[in-house]
């Protein structure tokens, strides 16, 4: 099959990460019908809007952690598809976005760059940052993550493996504090860098972009910014203080699924 998204989800015994997915992928076929949306798990879904589920190639190399993040590397050879836009499982896509296969295609693999706060500005906080400026690497979000079948691009995950397989070895290398977690964002950047970012990113559109709700880039009180922002969640639109989401909507918290799949019944 040439193109179309993929959501790894895994529960764990805190959140139903597949709940998520469901979420997600009605949000994809609502507004692009004809894309092909494949869930990553080896968790069970009735759900109509994926065109398939695949089970993890490996399977799960943390059954017993809520750390399931070390599976990751997995999605380039899960992946059905010759050009793939990878998306984390607690997203709402607001309005088409196909048209990015288009501009992407330009290479092998590229990682976004670009976050927005609600209002859809493009946010230049870097609370969440630190690691990433410290180790001067390049400022990638995995959340949206495009890639094709491509020696580049499973390089970049080969290294994706090589990073969580060996996080001690890299702590030792990099700034951070010896407790520090190895994360998504950070392996990516890491392959990011060795890879060079002129290959894996592509800063100059700004579109692909996500609106990130996190509390220190939206400026709400806490990291629930369900309990102080007023927010309508309708069939056809989610609005935060009335404001219509653009981009694609990270929303964190990840119950605020239910009230996505609500709107949709």
């Amino acid at each position: 099959m040439n193109r179309g998204f993929v959501i790894l989800a895994q529960n764990t015994k805190d959140t139903n990460y597949v709940a998520c997915a469901e979420a997600l992928a009605t949000s994809i076929k609502r507004v692009m019908p004809n894309e092909n949306v494949t869930l990553i798990s080896n968790d069970a879904s009735m759900c109509s809007a994926f065109d398939h589920v695949v089970e993890l190639p490996y399977g799960d190399l943390n059954p017993d952690s809520n750390w399931k993040l070390s599976n990751d590397w997995q999605v380039y050879e899960a992946s059905p598809y010759d050009h793939t836009i990878k998306l984390e499982a607690d997203l709402y896509i607001p309005k088409d976005i196909s048209y990015w296969f288009d501009v992407l295609k330009q290479k092998d693999i590229v990682v976004s760059t670009c976050i927005r706060n609600y209002k859809n500005e493009i946010s230049d906080s870097r609370f969440y940052r630190r690691f990433i400026d410290d180790n001067k690497l390049p400022d990638t979000y995995n959340a949206i993550t495009y890639f094709k079948k491509s020696e580049l691009a499973e390089k970049f995950f080969t290294i994706v493996k090589d990073v969580f397989e060996n996080w001690s070895s890299y702590k030792n290398i990099m700034k951070c504090n010896s407790d520090e977690l190895a994360t998504t964002d950070w392996a990516y950047a890491i392959a990011a860098h060795i890879l060079g970012s002129e290959n894996t990113t592509m800063p100059s559109f700004t579109d692909m972009s996500m609106i990130h709700m996190k509390q220190y880039i939206c400026g709400t009180p806490t990291e629930n910014w369900t309990d102080t922002l007023v927010y309508e969640c309708l069939p056809n639109q989610v609005r935060v203080l009335t404001i219509p989401q653009m981009y694609p909507f990270h929303y964190h918290v990840k119950n605020f699924s239910d009230k996505i799949k609500k709107a949709y019944r």
